[in-house]
């Protein structure tokens, strides 16, 4: 077990974990002994070698500024890795509202060049926004931005 946290301990120590992901791989190591692998992660933060803000705020910056997300993805790719509700919330206020929104016009601004003669780009540029994680409204406002500057 001691070597098994001294292997975590060294990953934790090159970049952030979430609980349930250091979870699965302490779970493997010792050959899915639960109460040994509660253990672990009890110690690896106590320790802060783990710490779900730490995770979730490194996640959402990383994720807003180098992927493009939007909050919406942001958010349910954090609750999917088990992280609380408030954490995300406050990890999520981490995040530049400026550059984001900045992000976001670059990005269907890149979009709406490829697509702006296809009959059905409106629909398309929708679906692209939401499915990077933007709210409907902040789409539909820069398409509209979009169409006016293209179209005169």
């Amino acid at each position: 077990m001691e070597r098994v946290l001294d292997r975590m301990r060294n990953l934790c120590s090159r970049r952030e974990y979430c609980r349930t992901d250091i979870m699965k791989k302490v779970m493997t190591a010792l050959d899915g002994d639960r109460e040994k692998s509660e253990k672990v992660v009890a110690t690896l933060m106590a320790e802060k070698y783990l710490d779900e803000f730490r995770y979730a705020s490194a996640f959402a910056r990383d994720k807003s500024s180098l992927s493009g997300w939007g909050p919406t993805k942001i958010r349910y790719m954090l609750s999917s890795k088990g992280i609380p509700g408030d954490v995300i919330e406050r990890a999520l206020e981490e995040i530049d509202e400026s550059k984001a929104g900045m992000r976001l016009e670059k990005l269907m601004e890149n979009k709406f060049k490829v697509l702006k003669d296809d009959p059905q780009c409106r629909l398309k540029m929708l679906r692209f926004g939401l499915s990077r994680g933007y709210g409907y409204d902040e789409i539909q406002q820069e398409y509209e931005k979009l169409q006016k500057a293209y179209r005169g």
